[in-house]
């Protein structure tokens, strides 16, 4: 019976795409709370100096 059969192939892809999209969310998340502290401190360096 060979290793490489649809089901191991699913499994496999399964896994990877998951990791994949674990790792793209983790990103996306991490560019959102920079732009928060950006804005965050943009706003307080703005009121700071009027």
């Amino acid at each position: 019976m060979s290793r490489n059969n649809q089901k191991n192939r699913e499994s496999h892809n399964n896994k990877l795409y998951k990791a994949q999209n674990k790792a793209k969310n983790a990103e996306m998340e991490r560019k959102e709370k920079l732009k928060l502290i950006v804005k965050k401190y943009n706003d307080n360096k703005d009121s700071s100096q009027k």
